[in-house]
């Protein structure tokens, strides 16, 4: 009777996990970092670390 929430789950991190594994190579940062995105504020910290990504390398790339 509880399988309803743990596939819900699923499909929930899928939908997040799925667009990171895809932008996070473009950012210079490997696809397995994109599993944070699974925790709670993981996605928010992606989110920051790719929109100010070009100010932490020191502007090369």
């Amino acid at each position: 009777m509880g399988g309803g929430g743990v596939i819900f789950m699923l499909i929930f991190a899928a939908l997040i996990v799925i667009p990171f594994w895809k932008l996070l190579p473009k950012f210079g940062m490997p696809n397995w970092v994109s599993l944070v995105a699974i925790i709670p504020l993981g996605a928010l910290v992606l989110l920051w670390i790719m929109a100010f990504r070009d100010k932490l390398d020191g502007g090369r790339g």
